[in-house]
């Protein structure tokens, strides 16, 4: 019996080391670097070949975004990104007769197209993103229709008491910074702004030398770079690449500011301190902290709204925004004007104590493990597009910095946000109307 154990060990021992070898052997697939190129126009170009793949992945990324719209006009570099490709019918081709999809998607920091198709049909792909991208049709009518198509979105949006609170805690830590500024911009500033606006940030920024290009999938890597460089080669360079560089906000008013939402309903908590850029030395740590916080409120949230309660960080070129508090709380006061709320209604009270005690190795450990989690979920090919974007050394880097990070790393990290000016936000509803009991006939007789 002795003997038959120890051979069963072995055994499992050995399908161990070679799932572990697949393992390695998948990730190194994943992870490996792609064909790199750059066209005589500044466009830089990776590929990969994934044979066991039957679709061809397009990915253009543009680094610039909404971070770069000009104060007062909030929500141009959105109306150009959904200017590239205005209507249905293009998205529906690609669905249809490409057997791919289509979507454009925009940030602070940049806008980029995400494209799909059969791998017999990639070469129209690619052609049909270089053309729109080249030779946009930037004219009023399309712009207009852009614009109401975005207004609609922000009408929806400012009745959501999330978005309400988002935005007024975003605004009040960072001010008329980029990154206090809404995305999608307001009434008054999609009014200002004109299809010449859009030209002129057309120009500016969606040029070849501002872009990199991605090209994954069943594909031979010396057709998609012929490709690449043929459907590509005529695009023209950026009138002239404008850096990053905005001036620091100033330090955020830190007094309570209480927002009143449309319609009846649950309210809003939010907290907000300035957090880090993406290429900042500690935004791994900064990545585990934020887990460990979220883990905290949510076991300090009342139970009722636990699963509203939340902690989330964005990182962005310039240092970016830690946000936590609660959603769907009662409204803090029943109605009126919300200057009239009593001091000690304001709040939810003690989120901001999170802070106060020392992180554990047991939080640490569970936020390393959930980290990684979600790194291994991310498609490589975004790292690598974040690399351009973000100014990173590399993915390497990036990975390494996350595998090294220590609970001494994090507590640092803690301590010094927690010195932060920190402002607080409670959105305002109406409770809504309690039904009055309707009387009975004998009631009534009564």
């Amino acid at each position: 019996m002795t003997s038959v154990m120890k051979n069963l060990h072995k055994i499992f021992a050995a399908v161990f080391v070679l799932f572990l070898l697949a393992l390695s052997s998948n990730a190194q697939t994943v992870q490996r670097a792609p064909r790199q190129e750059r066209l005589l126009n500044g466009l830089k170009v990776l590929i990969w070949n994934e044979p066991a793949n039957d679709r061809v992945m397009l990915r253009l990324r543009i680094h610039s975004g909404s971070a770069f719209d000009q104060q007062g006009k909030e929500g141009m570099m959105k109306i150009l990104a959904e200017t590239i490709f205005p209507n249905e019918q293009t998205r529906e081709f690609f669905t249809e007769d490409l057997g791919g999809q289509l979507e454009v998607i925009s940030s602070y920091d940049h806008i980029q197209i995400n494209a799909s198709s059969r791998a017999d049909a990639f070469l129209t792909m690619i052609e049909t993103i270089a053309s729109a991208v080249a030779t946009p049709a930037i004219e009023k009518e399309t712009t207009d229709v852009v614009k109401q198509r975005l207004s609609a979105l922000l009408d929806e949006a400012e009745e959501s008491p999330e978005y309400i609170a988002d935005r007024a805690a975003a605004e009040r830590l960072f001010g008329t910074f980029p990154y206090g500024r809404p995305e999608i911009g307001t009434r008054e500033s999609l009014g200002r702004i004109d299809f010449a606006d859009i030209r002129f940030a057309y120009d500016r920024f969606f040029g070849a030398d501002n872009a990199t290009l991605t090209i994954s999938g069943k594909v031979d890597p010396s057709l998609a770079y012929r490709a690449a460089r043929r459907y590509f080669g005529a695009w023209k360079k950026s009138d002239k690449l404008i850096a990053p560089t905005f001036r620091q906000p100033d330090a955020p008013d830190t007094s309570l500011k209480l927002v009143e939402a449309p319609g009846a309903g649950p309210g809003e908590v939010r907290y907000a301190v300035r957090g880090v850029a993406r290429k900042d030395k500690d935004y791994a740590a900064f990545t585990v902290l934020t887990s460990i916080l979220d883990s905290r409120i949510k076991a300090k949230a009342p139970a009722a709204h636990r699963e509203h309660a939340f902690a989330r960080s964005d990182a962005y070129i310039l240092p970016g925004i830690l946000m936590f508090g609660l959603s769907q709380i009662e409204t803090p006061i029943n109605t009126g004007s919300a200057s009239d709320a009593p001091e000690e209604k304001r709040s939810d009270g003690n989120i901001a104590r999170i802070f106060d005690e020392k992180i554990t190795q047991q939080e640490f450990s569970a936020a390393i493990a959930q980290i990684r989690l979600i790194r291994n979920g991310i498609d490589p090919v975004a790292l690598w597009l974040d690399v351009d974007t973000y100014g990173l050394p590399s993915v390497k880097a990036e990975n390494d910095a996350f595998a090294s990070v220590t609970l001494a790393d994090v507590q640092r990290v803690a301590d010094r946000t927690k010195a932060l000016p920190m402002v607080t936000v409670v959105v305002i509803r109406e409770e809504p109307a309690r039904e009055e009991p309707q009387e009975t006939a004998e009631q009534t007789e009564q």
